[in-house]
């Protein structure tokens, strides 16, 4: 059974992760204006939101270390109704003596109260599957419980493309944009342009929950395989080409795991620049088109749901990468699938420059207005017919701004179930 909380502990896992890119090292050019001095974050904040409440953190992050390509963090946050979570990773870590292997290890540890899951155990819902495309809004549980995991990404880089020569992305930027250095959009072939990715990722999860009406404890764990070509100029900011990527994940109930489950999926995104114009330096299409199904997933006679992944990994959508204007894990089924358009609109303005004493600490580059849509929907089985019809949709405006590196948005959507907020780093598609 799906964990309430694991869409909240995966949605604070990703907000520390910035934007999907890989061993890359930006070079800020000279007189660069409100630039800071290195790319080192060190900053308490404040939130709020519906699971936490009022809520205070505390986030420390380096970009360049160990190594130049490398970047590490560790966060703390906790709120008012008493939910918690700590979270260390690192990112783009050499492993000695293998030139191509990168090493991506994340941990969290977290506690979440009163935490919505859309999963059955509602009992005024006694004849509906929470999750479903036509489930009601209020068919939830909630509880307090905790989610804990620990998973351990080794990317190999293929030696064709731009990988071939470039172990590592040299970018060139000024206030912010790409200047030179570009590491792919280059061509539609692989073998020419951008870098591919080989990459297995074992992984860990200990999910308990505790309420009305749910008492569980989840356990999974298993691997990921998954191919990824990264044929985007610039990965933290892309303005031209696109990303392809398959992945496969399998838990096979070893160990302690609470049941064996497997699952595929496949995301393509394509980035469009229309140049500069009188009000922006900058304006970007950004599209992305994503499916999972779950062969594994079996509907018993009694209707519950028996080897399906948990839904922060399956087919799932809502929350803050795929239909913003919907709670997190709002639908999951056996299978999904998700278009998203955004025009990403970069002022030539930038009022931060006004604020040297702030730009110390933040470094602001740039401020981006991105309205978006979204249409999506989960199925019992993946048919186009039925993954077509029926389906959810949500739009929005998004304010971004890239800060010592890291992309910061907040996505404002309205939708069929009203509407959200989400505060999160990095820019959508290819999470």
């Amino acid at each position: 059974m799906a964990s309430v909380v694991a869409g909240i502990a995966t949605a604070c896992a990703v907000l520390c992760l910035g934007s999907v890119s890989f061993a890359e090292n930006i070079e800020i050019q000279p007189g660069d204006p409100g630039v800071p001095s290195n790319l080192k974050l060190n900053l308490p904040f404040a939130f709020y939101n519906e699971n936490f409440g009022a809520a205070v953190g505390y986030v420390y992050s380096v970009v360049g270390y160990p190594e130049r390509q490398s970047a590490l963090l560790a966060s703390a946050m906790a709120g008012s109704k008493g939910s918690g979570l700590f979270f260390m990773m690192g990112r783009d870590i050499r492993v000695p003596g293998v030139s191509r292997l990168f090493c991506d290890p994340i941990f969290s540890i977290g506690y979440f109260a009163s935490a919505k899951g859309y999963i059955d155990g509602n009992p005024d819902f006694p004849a509906e599957r929470a999750g479903s495309n036509d489930s009601d809004t209020e068919d939830y549980v909630s509880g307090d419980g905790w989610d804990n995991f620990v998973r351990l990404k080794f990317k190999y880089l293929l030696p064709i493309g731009y990988g071939k020569e470039h172990l590592v992305n040299d970018y060139q930027v000024r206030g912010g944009m790409l200047q030179s250095g570009a590491s792919g959009a280059e061509s539609w072939n692989p073998l020419a342009s951008g870098k591919t990715f080989l990459s297995l990722r074992p992984f860990y999860r200990s999910q308990q929950i505790s309420g009305d009406y749910v008492d569980s404890s989840q356990k999974t764990n298993g691997f990921d395989l998954e191919i990824y070509w990264d044929n985007r100029d610039f990965a933290p900011n892309p303005s031209r080409g696109n990303g392809l990527k398959f992945k496969v994940s399998r838990d096979f109930g070893w160990a302690n795991s609470s049941n064996s489950w497997s699952e595929v999926e496949g995301e393509w995104d394509q980035y469009f620049s229309l140049g500069a114009s009188k009000w922006f330096r900058q304006r970007v299409v950004a599209l992305d088109v994503w499916t999972a199904y779950s062969p594994s997933w079996e509907v018993q006679q009694s209707g519950t749901v028996a080897n399906g992944p948990p839904a922060y990994t399956g087919a799932t959508l809502g929350g803050l990468v795929r239909m913003r204007g919907y709670p997190s894990q709002r639908f999951s089924d056996k299978a999904a699938i998700y278009y998203g358009a955004e025009m990403r609109l970069t002022p030539d303005w930038n009022p931060f420059l006004a604020w040297p004493a702030l730009q110390r600490h933040l470094g602001i580059q740039w401020v981006q207005i991105v309205p978006f849509a979204e249409v999506g929907r989960v199925s019992p089985d993946w048919d186009l017919d039925t993954l077509h019809s029926e389906m959810k949709w949500d739009g929005g405006l998004g304010i971004r701004l890239l800060a010592k590196g890291l992309v910061v948005r907040i996505d404002m959507a309205a939708s069929g179930d009203g509407g959200s907020v989400q505060m999160f780093v990095g820019q959508p598609f290819q999470f």
